[in-house]
């Protein structure tokens, strides 16, 4: 799978010239890599075209043009691109109202090990959660979490046959799954190569 290095990146003023089209094309291209759970739990899977417009935009924003701290960014967001044989997703919990929101999160504590996909009728593959730190304490757990989903490779070949895909959550207070096909399922399994 294909990394981000500085050479596929713009400078900031070759960026403020493309950026309208780039970020068109990005917009486009997310609407085909979220999988809603249900109306308060969805998962963003990230690729490399999503973490090339993360990384543009943070240097857009912050103003880095240093080659250390454009490596530094670098190191930061290629983690979270797939590397051929998993999903790399940004799982947010979504409560509009400030105050629901507190109160749920309060009640989802550790939902980030119970987000699960399966591949036809086999087990279910349970995300990996927030490898670069922890985001939730004795309290609570966090709105946003990052996972990642690894894939046998009869998982994959299964996937290639058209088994169906789901993912789901299986925490008491919040138990959901999705199937999910059509151009959601066609570009995942553009992360599987």
């Amino acid at each position: 799978m294909e990394k981000l290095d500085r050479s596929k990146l713009w400078g900031l003023e070759a960026y403020a010239m493309e950026r309208p089209a780039f970020r068109q094309q990005v917009i486009a291209h997310k609407r085909h890599r979220r999988v809603r759970l249900n109306a308060h739990a969805a998962l963003y899977f990230e690729d490399f075209l999503t973490m090339k417009y993360q990384v543009q935009e943070m240097l857009r924003v912050e103003r880095i043009f240093e080659p250390a701290e454009i490596e530094a960014e670098i190191e930061a967001y290629n983690p979270l691109i797939p590397d051929g044989g998993n999903w790399k997703a940004t799982f947010m919990i979504e409560y509009p109202d400030v105050e629901q929101r507190r109160r749920a999160l309060e009640q989802l504590k550790d939902i980030e090990r119970q987000v699960w996909a399966q591949v036809g009728d086999g087990d279910r593959i349970v995300a990996i959660a927030n490898e670069d730190l922890d985001r939730s304490n004795e309290d609570k757990t966090a709105a946003v979490h990052f996972l990642r989903f690894e894939l046998s490779a009869a998982q994959v070949d299964a996937l290639r046959q058209d088994a169906s895909l789901r993912f789901g959550i299986s925490h008491p207070a919040m138990t959901c799954e999705a199937e999910v096909d059509g151009a959601i399922r066609d570009s995942l399994l553009n992360d599987l190569d």
